[in-house]
Formats: structure tokens, sequence, C-alpha cells
């Protein structure tokens, strides 16, 4: 098995013949694998806390799935959120990303597409710490720390997507300096990724106003037709 029982995997789809075989195929990747029909009983089980990636079909009988995102994201979960839909535009996949989600797939899909896009949004995320491991209350700044795939802004941890986390990491490896959309985009979303680089936007547009509500003493720069750069004190690019 390539990774522990510990990820636990939702899938919310209400079609039977894509259901099952997703879910038989995930189980013997070796993940926990539960399955809904419907998107409210979802928002319910995501809000337990113990998923660590949410794969949701957007055509669901009782609302739809981008609400179910919209909500998952409004309740503080920070899980991986890989989208399924018929809807292939682009306008689609837009929205999709801009209420939470990590990434989209347009249907019909391999199979192997889609574990390889599980275990890029599962890479080295750790089963949720004891309550002795909590973020250090007393320190100022915004601190990351990768093992643990968690960030602190004064003290207090900010709930980051994975591609969010991913974003500021590499940030933050080249603090100060620019970090060219290309590098985010072969970095953060790997050679899987054939979407439109409005996906890079949206996440750093999310991760910027996250770490802002957070006052957060580092922010994110737009260095105009170049990349980003974090920075302690930015000024306009």
């Amino acid at each position: 098995m390539l990774y522990e029982m510990s990820h636990r995997v939702l899938l919310v789809e209400d079609d039977e013949g894509i259901a099952v075989p997703l879910v038989r195929t995930l189980g013997r990747e070796g993940y926990t694998v539960e399955h809904l029909d419907h998107g409210v009983p979802a928002v319910d089980r995501v809000g337990v806390g113990d998923i660590d990636l949410l794969i949701l079909d957007l055509g669901l009988p009782d609302i739809d799935g981008l609400e179910v995102c919209r909500r998952v994201r409004a309740g503080g979960s920070d899980c991986g959120i890989l989208i399924l839909t018929a809807r292939g535009g682009e306008l689609d996949r837009v929205v999709g990303l801009d209420v939470g989600a990590d990434d989209y797939m347009a249907k019909p899909f391999g199979l192997a597409e889609l574990l390889a896009r599980t275990r890029a949004l599962l890479r080295r995320r750790p089963a949720a710490p004891s309550g002795d491991e909590a973020g250090p209350e007393a320190e100022p700044g915004l601190r990351i720390d990768v093992q643990s795939r968690r960030v602190w802004s004064r003290g207090r941890e900010v709930p980051l997507t994975s591609k969010e986390f991913d974003v500021l990491a590499l940030l933050c490896e080249e603090r100060g300096t620019v970090v060219t959309r290309e590098r985010l985009m072969d970095e953060v979303w790997d050679t899987n990724w054939y979407g439109s680089t409005k996906t890079l936007d949206v996440t750093v547009g999310r991760l910027r106003q996250k770490l802002e509500e957070a006052g957060s003493p580092g922010a994110v720069v737009t260095v105009r037709g170049v990349g980003f750069r974090l920075e302690d004190d930015p000024v306009d690019a």
C-alpha cells in the first residue's frame, strides 16, 4: 500500500455506475473510502474533521456541488477537494476553484489520472497532530511548518487548502525574491495538469485574502508579467 489508512477519502457521487468502481479502486490503493450520494450529508460529514480528501460531483440531487464546496470551506475545513463534473467549460472550472476546490476533472476521465491527482492532493499530508503539538500561541509573525503542513499568523492557525499551502511554502522558500508563474505551475500543479493558469491566480487570490484576514505580516505581492513574491513589508510592484 502506498498510503496509510489514516488517509480518509469521501466520495460524493450519485451515479452508482461511477461511484462503485471508484470506491473499489480507491480502496485497493489503501485509502479508507466513504461514499455519499447527496450534498447536505457530505457537508455534515466533512464537518466531523477527519476527511483528508473530498472527491465531489457537481450534479447532486439536493444541492449543487459548488455549494457543497462553498459550505465546506466556510466551515473551516482544509481538506483537499477534487471536483468531478460533466461541465467542461472554462467558466465552470474557474468558479469551482474560486469557491475553494483544489483540482477539477471533467467526465469522462481515466482512473489512472484520477489516482494520480488523488496522490498529488494527499502527498505529504500527515495525520492530525495531537493536542500536545499545537501551534505556538505566543509566537508573533508568520510561521510555516512544512512537515505538519500548518501555518500560523501571530500565533493563530490559518486554515489553507492543499494548493494554497504548497504555493505559500514555495514562496517562503524564496522569501523576498520572485517566483515565476511557470515555476509555481510546474511545482504545485504537476504534469497531469492541463488547465488554465487562471487556476494559479484564483489560488493566490484566496491565499492572499486568508493572510490578510489573519493579520499576517507577510503578504503575497504580484510582480506583473513575471510571478509572485512573499514579503514581510510589501509595497506595490
